[in-house]
């Protein structure tokens, strides 16, 4: 007689260790899991609403500045250090794990224009309205009380508005109104650059191709400098002035300035002819634009108070930022290890906020671990589903900002519908279509 048993091979579900995971078994057929669509559904507007619930992105300040913070640097190889200058001239050397004031040095006698870490972290060097440029030891013992000294002070001719340390090598770049090449260990610089304008708003070194530079002017004008050269390389003229420039860390080519005209501009360097991308959302002049270290985001500071997060690749910011207190944005810094923003503004504060508004900081769990991945999967899937991306893009915004982006929508379809009457009352092709990039550069010059 035989007698059939239920048998199992124990190769297949025993585990060697301890350690090692469990096997699950699944059968994948979709006919035998008629509902998972719906459940993965569920799921994906459940974990977008509750990210939206757990959004703090604030983490805290650093105060002790008696006046408007003007200009952020950060430490080029520690990630808790941070610098500060104010209107008053007084620089700060931050420890952000701790929120505490390291040093406090007495740097200018007025505004303190431009401040930034030496490439190896040892010096700060600052410049000011009273024309000096000093560098500090930062991190030698102080009794205290102590008046620091500068270890050294170059007094110069002309205003100096901006300062830009080189990534690698002893070689930092100032602007006013000419562009300086100076070494750390001279006191006369390396080199002069002109190119006929007033005043050189902000200038920044590249990352990547460490001899090249960029430049906003006060005549509207965007210029790159190569330090090996005798003259400017190019400039482009834009419709207005662009306060702050900062370059794509990853892909060296790309740069973003901050406009007057509200708008944020992503350039590529092989063709100027006109901008990559224009970023908008901000209601008043942007101030300040700094990348992540991944090159993939940027943040921007603006005059409505606000600052906001985007995607390099995308028109929209997908985080806005704001507080009560929080006044006009000077200066935005983006940590080196992509998990926080600096922002300096004018009621003396700098604050410090999460990239990503919905982390949980500290150390997580296997199980907290896993269920975050899932639902970030989960939520990418269903993105572009109406309800999911009408929760994950609805921000709250400050009354006055809300009301400021209606009038500039309503200016914008104006002008739109002027346009598009004129084009409908004149010859065939007397008003051809232009794409808004191109209105945006008036002028170019090799």
């Amino acid at each position: 007689m035989k007698v059939k048993v239920i048998s199992r091979d124990p190769d297949k579900y025993t585990r060697e260790t301890k350690k090692d995971l469990r096997k699950t078994f699944r059968n994948y057929d979709p006919t035998l899991h008629p509902f998972q669509s719906t459940r993965e559904y569920v799921r994906a507007l459940n974990a977008t609403k509750l990210e939206r619930v757990f959004a703090k992105p604030f983490v805290g300040n650093l105060n002790g500045h008696k006046d408007g913070v003007a200009v952020l640097s950060k430490h080029p190889k520690k990630l808790s250090i941070l610098a500060s200058g104010a209107y008053d001239g007084e620089v700060k050397i931050w420890s952000v794990a701790s929120r505490t004031c390291i040093k406090s040095l007495d740097a200018h006698s007025g505004y303190c224009r431009g401040i930034a870490f030496s490439s190896d972290g040892m010096h700060v060097i600052t410049i000011g309205d009273d024309k000096k440029i000093k560098t500090w030891a930062y991190e030698q013992d102080h009794e205290e009380g102590e008046q620091i000294k500068p270890v050294n002070m170059i007094l110069t001719k002309g205003v100096l508005v901006s300062l830009s340390h080189c990534y690698y090598g002893p070689n930092f770049a100032t602007s006013g109104d000419t562009c300086h090449i100076w070494d750390e260990s001279r006191n006369e610089p390396l080199k002069e650059i002109k190119w006929g304008v007033d005043m050189l708003q902000d200038i920044q070194y590249n990352p990547v191709e460490t001899s090249l530079l960029a430049a906003c002017a006060s005549d509207r004008g965007i210029i790159l400098y190569d330090q090996r050269e005798e003259k400017p390389l190019r400039k482009v003229v834009m419709t207005l002035r662009s306060n702050q420039l900062a370059w794509n860390p990853m892909q060296a080519f790309y740069f973003t300035v901050a406009n007057e005209d509200n708008n944020l501009y992503t350039y590529d360097t092989r063709n100027l002819d006109y901008p990559l991308q224009i970023h908008k959302g901000h209601v008043s002049s942007v101030t300040s634009v700094d990348y992540s270290p991944t090159g993939n985001e940027f943040v921007s500071g603006s005059y409505d108070k606000t600052i906001r997060i985007f995607d390099a690749r995308k028109l929209n910011s997908r985080e806005i930022y704001h507080t009560k207190r929080m006044q006009h944005v000077t200066c935005v810094n983006w940590s080196m290890d992509n998990k926080y923003v600096f922002n300096g503004s004018d009621e003396m504060n700098v604050r410090i906020w999460k990239t990503n508004a919905a982390e949980k900081l500290g150390s997580l769990k296997m199980r907290e671990k896993n269920a975050f991945n899932y639902n970030a999967a989960l939520k990418e899937k269903y993105a572009a589903h109406p309800a999911v991306r009408r929760i994950a893009q609805h921000r709250q915004v400050p009354k006055t900002v809300y009301h400021e982006q209606a009038k500039l929508r309503t200016v914008h379809l104006k002008e739109k519908r002027k346009e598009e009457n004129v084009r409908q009352n004149s010859k065939p092709g007397a008003v051809p279509y232009v794409s808004e990039v191109l209105k945006k550069v008036v002028k170019k010059d090799h």
